[in-house]
């Protein structure tokens, strides 16, 4: 009874019947209180998202397995510290986490969610070491920025150990499996005809004493006579002396039934002599056994063997025609018997019968078949050894490109995803990986093929959607925002990224406070999810709430430290407020993590030049033109700090260049009015501050646009100098 409901409770499992599981498996715990019993019933809570329920009945557990889903309860209540405690007692040091890598993976999660970004490296370290295969460990470690080369990684080292520990699991469940083996060949005599199903006996009533059986099977004379007689009709044999000769019937098909014959206990019978009447059929048989190339040699014998069986199976005339049941059960090829069928198999009981030559052949035979084993055994390590190499290739890509698109390497990132096959290429997951490395490139139209690509091939993932609606919102593509909200509401109302991506339709339409909901809604879905946090601190910032805003961001900084975008974002508002110290700490730390960024790099150069340090902000925004020829923000600084210094012809030739990428920038001939002016070259300063007002700036510059025309020909210091 236990076994069965186990079985079904598993079975339940995998068919997705959690309710079902938990119901049956109820009822095991009730009937047999194991511990192990627990441990399922805990699993099935678990499937069921029932994890107060596995809490209550593990709690106290010692054993590794319930130690380790303890833990996992813990995980999912929130409960981190006791979680931890479970995983790795402090009162214990010296106890192994459960369940081995997975174990570790689980506690490094715990560290990173509790601040210890170290202790969750060496334990993703840890498991990864256990168990290679483990993605998600290694991506981890990706996410932490402290991974190892993916070619170091998943080394050629690394193949010959998953080989090796592929080949001696392999041969401990071979010896296991030949060691049952051999238990259940000695006990197959006594316990054979205990086990025949009954069904296989009647399904084969009418053709069992066409075949002759064993001494622990019983028949009558006339069954024994109607058989002879039909094997002779079956045979064509015309011969009078053969319709008489009531020993010609086919060997049974037994397969590898001679250990059961030499072991069969009673009157097994002796060796027969000759009988030279039965040469013409036994020829017959002995061609068509030579056609199906199954241990024919075993009858190239002489003439004289031959009739010794014939004459071994006339005695043996008053055998149970029920025995082919038995025949059934072994040969699996003997239910049609009428059609011949049945000489298809050749029964190797018989080799210990036959004289000196057959046992020859025997032992050759035997010879070629561990060497054939052998070799099989050798294609198939073969094999296995070529899909783990191919495997770890196939990690070795995808983990060296992920590895650098978290290092925000994102050039070397694409052309490493760029060396993938075909058909891992064009998949959800590696094309939302190359559509976010163009986003940090702030190549957004790129961004966007591949985003799109993604979703029409996978559209029902949602990892990456929350990116994908940021570019959209980047290239005011309001109505495609609008409808990728609504797809992502359609499928999973509960997921941050549906949420993000109708924030974000609403930022775009300047609806600030309706975007704070929705983005506060997404923290309330997963707290976990960082970039819903640094979403909800843009909004505050937007509506010029800065204390909501740094609250925001330093949430998202908490839940993951290498969150550059919350950096970023503690900077500006740092900026705004005009603490400059504090905002040149925070964009510096933001450049520490994605170094290779010319926004950051920008506002870095900005903070530096409001501290007085110009030389150093313009050899920043110099590495952010650099970095990224085609952003217009680096350049405009650059030209205001030039113009700052007074040196008015480098500041007119870096504008001059802007004009080229930019426009209809307003705050550019803005820029260049005011130069003009201090160059008194007062015509080109009112044209230049007409083209200003021509683009329609934004409300906070159209004033302060038109004061400077309006004085452009009084002196320099009766001019403001808010421009």
């Amino acid at each position: 009874m236990e076994t069965l409901m186990v079985d079904r409770v598993h079975s339940s499992l995998r068919l997705f019947m959690h309710r079902n599981a938990v119901f049956l498996c109820e009822r095991l715990c009730a009937q047999f209180p194991s511990e192990t019993n627990v441990q399922l019933l805990a699993t099935c809570y678990l499937h069921n998202n029932q994890p107060y329920a596995a809490y209550h009945i593990l709690k106290g557990k010692k054993l590794p397995e319930s130690r380790y889903l303890f833990a996992m309860s813990c995980f999912r209540m929130n409960l981190l510290h006791e979680a931890e405690d479970t995983l790795c007692p402090v009162n214990e040091p010296n106890i192994e986490v459960p369940n081995g890598a997975t174990g570790h993976y689980l506690l490094g999660i715990i560290y990173r969610c509790t601040g210890r970004m170290s202790a969750a490296a060496e334990q993703f370290t840890q498991a990864l070491t256990l168990d290679p295969l483990l993605w998600a460990a290694y991506e981890e470690l990706c996410i932490l920025g402290v991974a190892e080369d993916a070619d170091e990684c998943f080394s050629e080292a690394t193949a010959l150990r998953l080989q090796q520990e592929h080949t001696s699991t392999s041969a401990l469940e071979k010896s296991n499996f030949a060691n049952e083996n051999r238990i259940l060949t000695s006990s197959l005599p006594s316990s054979l005809g205990d086990i025949i199903p009954k069904q296989m006996k009647q399904l084969h009533a009418n053709n069992t004493a066409e075949v002759p059986s064993y001494p622990h099977v019983r028949a009558t004379a006339l069954h024994v006579q109607n058989s002879t007689t039909s094997n002779v009709a079956q045979f064509d044999t015309p011969s009078p002396t053969a319709t008489q000769t009531s020993s010609i019937v086919p060997p049974p098909l037994f397969r590898n039934a001679h250990a059961y014959q030499n072991t069969i206990s009673g009157d097994a019978p002796a060796k027969p002599k000759a009988n030279g009447s039965n040469q013409p059929l036994r020829r017959k048989y002995l061609d068509q056994a030579r056609l199906k190339k199954v241990s024919g040699r075993l009858f190239n014998q002489s003439s004289d063997s031959m009739p010794r069986r014939s004459a071994r199976l006339s005695r043996d005339m008053t055998i149970n025609s029920n025995s082919n049941s038995n025949i059934s059960q072994f040969g699996g090829n003997g239910t049609d018997h009428s059609s011949g069928s049945r000489y298809e198999v050749i029964d190797e009981m018989w080799t210990d019968n036959v004289p000196a030559t057959s046992s020859s052949a025997s032992t050759t035979e035997g010879r070629f078949f561990e060497q054939d084993k052998a070799e099989r055994i050798m294609s198939q390590d073969s094999k296995v050894a070529i899909g783990i190499r191919e495997l770890l290739g196939l990690l070795r890509t995808l983990g060296e490109g992920f590895r650098l698109s978290c290092l925000f390497k994102c050039q070397e990132a694409l052309e490493v995803f760029r060396k993938l096959p075909e058909s891992q290429f064009n998949t959800g997951w590696v094309l939302c990986q190359v559509g976010k490395a163009y986003f940090e490139l702030v190549d957004y139209l790129e961004a966007d093929h591949y985003f799109e690509l993604a979703h029409l091939l996978s559209p029902c993932t949602l990892d990456g959607m929350d990116i994908y609606s940021t570019v959209l919102y980047h290239l005011n593509a309001e109505m495609r925002l609008s409808y990728l909200a609504q797809e992502l509401i359609s499928i999973d109302r509960l997921s941050p990224q549906a949420w993000c991506a109708v924030g974000n339709c609403f930022a775009l339409r300047k609806d600030h406070e309706t975007a704070l909901k929705n983005f506060q809604r997404a923290v309330q879905l997963d707290s976990r999810f960082a970039y819903a946090h640094t979403l909800c601190g843009h909004e505050y910032s937007a509506l010029e709430d800065y204390e909501n805003s740094l609250k925001f961001y330093r949430c998202a900084l908490q839940v993951d430290e290498r969150h550059y975008n919350a950096w970023y974002g503690l900077g500006v508002v740092y900026l705004r407020q005009e603490k400059f110290e504090f905002a040149e700490h925070h964009f510096r730390r933001a450049f520490q993590i994605n170094p290779r960024s010319s926004v950051l790099m920008c506002y870095l150069g900005m903070a530096l030049h409001s501290l007085k340090r110009n030389e150093e902000a313009l050899e920043m925004l110099e590495k952010a033109i650099a970095t990224d020829k085609k952003n217009p923000l680096p350049k405009y600084q650059k030209a205001l700090i030039l113009s700052g210094l007074q040196k008015y012809a480098e500041a007119l030739e870096e504008l001059e260049r802007l004009k080229e990428i930019a426009p209809h920038e307003s705050s550019m001939y803005a820029l260049m009015g005011k130069i003009y002016k201090q160059l008194n070259i007062l015509d080109k300063a009112v044209f230049c501050f007409g083209i200003a007002l021509d683009l329609k700036p934004p409300a906070a510059d159209l004033a302060i646009i038109k004061s400077a025309m309006e004085k452009v020909h009084l002196p320099d210091e009766l001019m403001d100098d808010d421009l």
